[in-house]
């Protein structure tokens, strides 16, 4: 006989129900003793009573569920005298004791207590009705085997906890990395398009020519962002650092900020090539919101093993509590075991290295 845990049976609803063929031994002593009304109301009410602890057990949890093995064992103690089938009582609670216990040591306690039981009282009070072997050897050899299927279906909920747990953190990761893509590209795209809107605004009675131009890279642009935003949904959407330098050129330009861009020749993988793009448009859009700066500087290089990436302004700076796209960057960063560094004193400086694994390198030589 094997049960499933108290409160948590994922067994189906119809197979407790097969384990009451179990009882026909409990009924078979009155019926072959054509036994009379009393012998059948006092064989009706432990039934009853059975039957309550028996189902009570599949829904309660720990340590009630341990009242009713203590429950249907007690139904055995008192009806062993009169009826050889009440060892099957002993079986039921030997089979339902590991489930309604924590630990394969109490189990295997428990399991000893109720043998020792069944055999104190077949000494005690002489009974030799066929009830000795199965109250003892088959509890011990049925309750035994569940020891095993209990500790098998606690492990077995062990992993689905931890699974759904993963599969809780890795919506969770999707969510804020989604929320990262999209800021970096809405708050990127939409400087860059309000710089050309206000310069097309600037130059629409004195250059019309060229306000119809900005204007088309207003369209251009706008398109393009919601290009990358649906990339973005399916965590694909940035072009490499090259085309982000080329971006941030552009934009900087726009804006009136003058740039310089130092890069030596730096071999990454896609990963990391990723996170310095996101982390360029970042700042750029940083740049342009807020920093009023007039000149801007990118250094790219490899340095002792790690690539280095230095990007400064001559801006305003200052103390300001780091924002969502600092906070996007450092976590992209040291996701990949990095480290982002942050100077404020003159201007802003970011500093950021990230390992390059050797292997990476030779596979693509």
């Amino acid at each position: 006989m094997s049960v499933n845990p108290c409160g948590q049976t994922r067994i189906p609803r119809w197979v407790p129900y097969i384990w009451l063929a179990y009882l026909t031994f409990f009924l078979w002593q009155p019926v072959a003793n054509r036994a009379g009304w009393a012998e059948w109301g006092a064989t009706g009410a432990a039934i009853l009573v059975f039957l309550f602890l028996y189902f009570s057990f599949f829904r309660v949890r720990k340590p009630w569920a341990l009242l009713c093995v203590a429950g249907i064992l007690a139904i055995g103690i008192i009806y062993a005298p009169f009826n050889p089938g009440a060892a099957n009582f002993f079986i039921y609670a030997a089979s339902m004791a590991p489930f309604a216990l924590e630990t394969e040591f109490s189990a295997a306690l428990v399991i000893a207590g109720i043998v020792a039981t069944a055999f104190l009282e077949t000494w005690l009070l002489h009974i030799s009705n066929g009830f000795l072997f199965p109250a003892t050897f088959l509890s011990t050899f049925i309750g035994a085997a569940n020891v095993y299927f209990a500790q098998r279906h606690r492990h077995i909920e062990e992993l689905r906890k931890a699974h759904t747990e993963i599969e809780h953190l890795a919506k969770v990761a999707e969510r804020e990395r989604i929320a990262r893509d999209l800021h970096d590209l809405l708050g990127h795209t939409l400087s860059l398009i309000t710089l050309k809107s206000e310069l097309a605004g600037k130059l629409m009675d004195r250059d019309p020519a060229q306000a119809k131009s900005e204007i088309r890279d207003v369209e251009r642009t706008a398109r393009q962002a919601l290009a990358d935003v649906r990339l973005a949904i399916g965590g694909y959407r940035c072009k490499g650092l090259a085309a982000e330098i080329q971006q941030a050129q552009a934009t900087l330009e726009t804006a009136g900020v003058k740039t310089e861009f130092h890069s030596s020749a730096v071999e990454l993988p896609p990963t990391q090539e990723n996170v310095l793009a996101l982390v360029l448009r970042e700042a750029v859009t940083n740049v342009v919101r807020h920093a009023q700066a007039r000149n801007f500087q990118v250094h790219l290089e490899r340095v002792n093993g790690h690539c280095r990436l230095e990007i400064v302004d001559d801006g305003r700076g200052g103390l300001a509590m780091e924002g969502n796209g600092l906070r996007g960057m450092r976590e992209r960063v040291e996701a990949l075991g990095g480290r982002l560094e942050r100077d404020t004193t003159r201007g802003t400086r970011l500093t950021i290295r990230l390992p390059i694994d050797p292997s990476e390198e030779l596979a693509r030589s």
